[in-house]
């Protein structure tokens, strides 16, 4: 399909933050814009923002002179929805609030011709139900824009139940030509990105609750074990708690109580007590003068000269060359049960979904990582009966290996193993029920809130057997459905297959 063309108009409505960034991106891209406001004085206020951009980014060289001038030359803001008549396509970027998008585009279409494609930026609504009040719901789509709007690349398109697929593709198409990664999904509650990434904040503020570790220690793991940019807490107090807890409730609520995405009941206090994160100068954590708490780390402890590892470690196979680069003497035994030994009767093992003091007396856990030599935290989670001389030499173990090491409470699944699990599985339940294509979930993921990896392609890495075997095991360990492996996933792990 292709793109609209350079020299058609497109209209922005709503000059708050996101509208202001929707329209510089149309404006760099070529196209006439026209900002619309309905609250007085407010197109003109950001259309001056607009401009204002478009200024600062000729001086820092990204464009001349002249492009300045005629960008800014397209540029408008619009006193009433009559002055929109001549765009070819809207993009709405008002309040979320269905009744008000629903009179906005019912008004629209007495103003814009019947070739002008609608779109909402909603990133909570159904796009179907905004669609519902209009004559020709065919042309209308979800154009989902990440905020800063100019910087970050994804765009999630959306079709809603009635929107006809040519003019899903123009906007693709378009989107595409602005310069953005676009992908396309159905109409379901979060689209991709806010469906798929529920288990990231919600497992972390369960292992909180479960009383795991603290919200930095947990974190940590996740940045510096897990790989991913920020930990969940850090994010949510910049998100806004007050924010992240009504995606996530709207997301539940949408899905009738799934208990995949129950909301936490520690965050919904935060939330009730106004403690919203940095813009209240408290959430999870106290923003100001005051040191940020600091991930619990372990003392120096002495490393084992020999341990011997039995069976294969499967995700965690790599920490055998790096035992043996730190000059700990390893032994092999074939057929063994996937541990690494330490002395006569200790045992570590790769968490799964169960409890360490589950698995036998002397028991340890060690948790998943994304890159176990670019790793630089690792967590352990003794069971109720390891010795402490044992957990001693497991600390220093990975001590030796260059990790920063953290000792947790035995909860199943421990951190990266139980929440890239449940990644892995939301995503793979998104492909079974034609959310999007593989791709585009990856794609997403990365793009939308810099995962380090596609959630599919990191449950290949790992293996379909593996993730389902955590999610079993926790389910069996916390049973009412919330780790339930996705019918998908259990087909995939029958067949011995890849994800994708």
């Amino acid at each position: 399909m292709i793109a609209l063309d350079r020299t058609r108009t497109v209209a922005v409505i709503g000059a708050g933050t996101m509208g202001q960034g929707i329209a510089q991106v149309a404006l760099v891209a070529g196209h006439r814009v026209r900002l619309y406001d309905a609250a007085p004085g407010s197109a003109e206020r950001g259309a001056s923002a607009v401009a204002a951009r478009i200024a600062r980014l000729a001086e820092k060289g990204r464009m001349d002179a002249a492009e300045r001038d005629a960008a800014l030359a397209r540029l408008a803001p619009a006193a009433t929805l009559g002055e929109l008549a001549d765009a070819a396509l809207v993009i709405e970027a008002i309040i979320e609030d269905l009744p008000a998008k629903q009179r906005l585009f019912s008004e629209l279409e007495d103003v814009v011709d019947d070739a002008c494609l609608l779109a909402t930026n909603t990133s909570s609504l159904s796009v179907t139900a905004v669609a519902g009040a209009l004559r020709r719901p065919g042309r209308f789509v979800g154009l989902h824009f990440f905020n800063p709007a100019p910087l970050l690349p994804l765009v999630e398109v959306v079709s809603a139940a009635t929107t006809d697929e040519d003019a899903a593709a123009t906007v693709y198409a378009t989107a595409a030509a602005w310069g953005k990664s676009p992908v396309r999904c159905t109409d379901t509650p979060g689209f991709i990105v806010n469906r798929i990434a529920r288990p990231f904040y919600a497992e972390a503020f369960r292992l909180h609750e479960e009383g795991a570790a603290d919200p930095a220690t947990i974190d940590a793991v996740l940045r510096e074990c897990g790989g991913f940019a920020m930990g969940p807490f850090e994010l949510t107090d910049l998100i806004g708690q007050d924010v992240n807890e009504a995606v996530t409730r709207s997301v539940w609520e949408s899905f009738f109580h799934d208990p995949k995405f129950t909301p936490s009941l520690a965050q919904r206090r935060l939330v009730e007590s106004g403690l919203l994160g940095r813009k209240s100068g408290r959430g999870w954590f106290r923003y100001g003068d005051e040191d940020r708490p600091l991930a619990a780390t372990a003392a120096p402890a002495p490393a084992p000269e020999q341990v011997t590892v039995l069976g294969a470690l499967g995700p965690a196979a790599e920490l055998v060359a790096l035992m043996e680069e730190a000059g700990i003497h390893v032994d092999h035994e074939e057929g063994g049960p996937g541990a690494i030994l330490l002395g006569d009767d200790d045992w570590l093992f790769l968490a799964d979904g169960s409890y360490a003091t589950e698995r036998g007396d002397s028991v340890i856990h060690f948790d998943l990582a994304l890159d176990y030599r670019a790793a630089t935290r690792i967590a352990l989670a003794p069971g109720d009966t390891a010795r402490p001389e044992a957990v001693l030499a497991a600390v220093g173990l990975f001590q030796a290996l260059g990790k920063q090491v953290s000792v947790i409470e035995d909860v199943p699944g421990m951190i990266v193993a139980r929440t890239v699990a449940m990644l892995v599985d939301l995503a793979a339940d998104a492909v079974a029920k034609a959310v999007a294509s593989p791709a585009d979930i990856d794609t997403a993921m990365r793009l939308g809130v810099n995962y380090p990896l596609g959630p599919l392609e990191w449950g290949d890495r790992l293996g379909a057997h593996w993730v389902c075997e955590v999610l079993s095991e926790l389910h069996d360990s916390c049973p009412g459905g919330r780790y339930a492996p996705s019918a998908l996933l259990r087909r995939r792990t029958a067949a011995e297959g890849k994800l994708f």
